[in-house]
């Protein structure tokens, strides 16, 4: 990976699933889904979204890159199918921060044709979520 900071979020996550991180930035993170057959949700190949959806989650925590960032909230829309195979990139960009609530806008391209786009909303918490 081509990372300007290390990796402080989601350590022990997928990246067969969630993707790989390829670029991490002072709130900026590139993930590649390399798809696999696995991932499809018909004899056609066609990719079930939860699949884009995870690696756009994953690039927006990549994003702010706390140990302690938490999805609140997400609005999204997917703007083309995705078939087995392809690689989708997704590119996340922090836009603003009011205290511990990020915004992060995320992108996704398969090839030249864009297929997701998003802005999730994230919160960075004093400790883990699971933490009483």
């Amino acid at each position: 990976m081509s990372a300007e900071l290390p990796v402080r979020t989601h350590a022990a996550i997928s990246t067969a699933l969630c993707g790989q991180p390829v670029a991490l930035g002072e709130g900026t993170a590139t993930v590649r889904l390399d798809t696999t057959a696995q991932m499809a949700a018909d004899d056609r190949g066609l990719v079930h979204g939860g699949f884009v959806f995870g690696a756009a989650d994953h690039a927006a925590m990549l994003a702010v890159n706390d140990p302690n960032v938490v999805l609140g909230q997400a609005e999204t829309r997917f703007l083309a199918p995705v078939a087995a195979g392809q690689v989708v990139v997704l590119v996340a960009e922090r836009t603003e921060v009011r205290g511990r609530k990020h915004t992060v806008k995320v992108t996704g391209m398969a090839g030249e044709k864009d297929v997701f786009e998003g802005t999730f909303t994230c919160f960075v918490l004093d400790r883990h979520v699971l933490d009483a």
